[in-house]
């Protein structure tokens, strides 16, 4: 079992990272590429598929709570195991408190066509932090198995 944990708790996030980097890339390419009005129509018919990334954070959230149980009496690797979990802490607040509403915003084609560009250029920024977050949980989750 502690290997599934294990596995969970790097494959979780990397994998996690993994699709976010290509949203960002090549659907962040795309819709640049895109008059505002044609990407909120393109947003508002696709954008849906974008949340099946979520679920992907699942075995993560496993994987972490196994390690945590395993680990919790070594403190070095329970607390490299405690930062992994802040970084998907920190991934499931910013989807639920900025991209979730954002997106809804989008596919509702609330944004005005004249700020779409901003808030696009915002959104896409602030999703590098959540690419780089996932990255840097399963790098803990790899140093804490390391040790």
């Amino acid at each position: 079992m502690s290997l599934l944990f294990r596995i969970m708790a790097i494959a979780g996030p990397a994998g996690f990272g993994g699709v976010m980097l290509a949203i960002g890339i090549i659907l962040g390419g795309h819709w640049k590429s895109l008059p505002p009005a044609d990407f909120l129509d393109s947003f508002g018919k696709y954008g849906g598929f974008i949340q099946r990334a979520i679920p992907l954070v699942v075995p993560t959230l496993i994987g972490l709570a196994g390690m945590l149980w395993i680990d919790w009496n070594n403190a070095a690797t329970r607390n490299l195991w405690l930062a992994e979990a802040g970084c998907i802490a920190a991934i499931l607040v910013l989807t639920m408190a900025y991209f979730a509403p954002s997106n809804d915003a989008f596919a509702a084609r609330a944004v005005a066509v004249d700020q779409v560009s901003e808030k696009l250029d915002t959104w896409l920024f602030v999703h590098n932090f959540r690419i780089a977050l996932a990255f840097a949980a399963s790098s803990l989750g790899v140093w804490a198995l390391s040790r």
